[in-house]
């Protein structure tokens, strides 16, 4: 593969925000968090390429098996496709945007985007409390694009376990990246070992993530970033190919 000319950015939602590792070319990558993605996209040049683990794109009605991208990659990661988890409406995604003081305006809201959800797929289907715990960052990205249309060629919705299927070629990973909601250390062994052989040094995946971020989103951003590589190239597939587009003209697609 060509080095890209580009800087290269991967980025995973995190507790504190947004996790991404950057790749400049000629420079040892470096890992940040930003508050938001706003931010993030503040501190990199006009041209640089981001591949970011979070749906871009949003149906007004929700299928069975999601928007498309998902049934397409769902069957290459064998054990692992409980990963992609289906996104619903665009209704059901602006339910509620209001800030939750509580913990109970926050199932009221959740609660409240499940009967939106219902009303807007076929068939039927609510918001799982995973799904329903990214919509804000989900929305970030959704107003950016929107707002800025020019964004849309290089920002990009790829996914960790198939990008790091797409790096194994094509085979994907034997061990959980976690089991039973703890981190595996087996599997994120099995990560690194393999970002490794695509060029990161072992030292800078062994650093303790930045605070706010944790161990395998660091992983997850670092695998995002060498897919941007791969889009910078046109090395990358999108699943569909060609994309889809939403409402908004938002292409629909994870690369990877």
């Amino acid at each position: 593969m060509t080095p890209a000319k580009v800087a290269l950015v991967g980025a995973d939602g995190c507790k504190a925000g947004w996790i991404a590792v950057r790749r400049n070319p000629g420079i040892a990558p470096s890992v940040d968090v930003f508050p938001t993605f706003a931010a993030l996209l503040a501190t990199i040049p006009d041209d640089a390429i981001v591949a970011v683990d979070m749906p871009i794109g949003l149906p007004e009605l929700s299928q069975k098996g999601g928007r498309g991208p998902e049934a397409l990659v769902r069957p290459l990661l064998g054990a692992r496709q409980s990963s992609v988890f289906s996104i619903p409406s665009r209704a059901a995604l602006y339910a509620d945007t209001s800030g939750f003081t509580t913990v109970e305006a926050w199932y009221a809201a959740h609660r409240q985007a499940s009967d939106v959800a219902k009303a807007t797929s076929d068939p039927p289907r609510g918001v799982s409390i995973q799904a329903f715990g990214i919509f804000s960052k989900i929305r970030e990205i959704d107003a950016l694009l929107i707002a800025q249309p020019d964004l849309r060629r290089r920002v990009f919705e790829s996914h960790p376990e198939v990008a790091f299927c797409r790096l194994n070629g094509d085979q994907a990973m034997s061990l959980p990246k976690k089991f039973k909601g703890a981190v595996n250390p087996a599997g994120m062994a099995e990560r690194r070992a393999l970002l490794c052989r695509h060029g990161y040094a072992m030292d800078f995946l062994d650093q303790p993530p930045p605070r706010g971020a944790a161990a395998d989103d660091f992983l997850d951003a670092a695998a995002m970033a060498l897919i941007a590589g791969r889009i910078a190239s046109g090395e990358a597939k999108p699943f569909p190919d060609p994309p889809l587009a939403d409402g908004f003209g938002i292409p629909v697609a994870i690369w990877a």
